[in-house]
């Protein structure tokens, strides 16, 4: 059973953001002090990546673990309410998140996935300055 009424979960619901969250303004303020520059959500790439890096070829998609369903991730719970709206909802995430890295892939685009419970330690992103050198040497000698 929902803990709200119908037009409060619409509320919260419609609060969500998709652009601009907490786990994606933390990775773009790290790789921009480290002298990264990038662009935001280029329409012209499948799915309007969260981050391009042109320089390196690389564009970098900062994931929620709940609507993205990181495997083994704790907070990739699922609702107990409305489960099989859930389900299809989450599916077509996954599904989508995969068609959009084989484009990317197609097109010659590196893909880094940073998921949003990894960025609970500044491990990850010193890990992702390095995915982002190596990619970057892969391609461009």
């Amino acid at each position: 059973m929902d803990c709200f009424d119908v037009t409060t979960r619409r509320k919260v619901m419609q609060s969500v953001r998709s652009n601009d969250t907490t786990p994606e303004l933390a990775v773009r303020s790290f790789l921009f002090r480290h002298g990264f520059r990038f662009r935001l959500h280029v329409k012209s790439l499948p799915g309007h990546p969260d981050i391009v890096l042109p320089k390196y070829k690389t564009v970098i998609e900062v994931r929620g673990c709940f609507w993205h369903r990181h495997p083994g991730c704790r907070q990739a719970t699922t609702p107990s309410t409305n489960a099989e709206f859930w389900q299809e909802k989450f599916k077509r995430n996954v599904e989508r998140d995969r068609n959009t890295e084989k484009l990317l892939k197609e097109l010659g685009w590196n893909l880094i996935v940073v998921w949003e419970c990894e960025l609970k330690n500044d491990e990850r992103l010193n890990l992702l300055i390095n995915q982002i050198f190596h990619q970057g040497r892969n391609d461009h000698g």
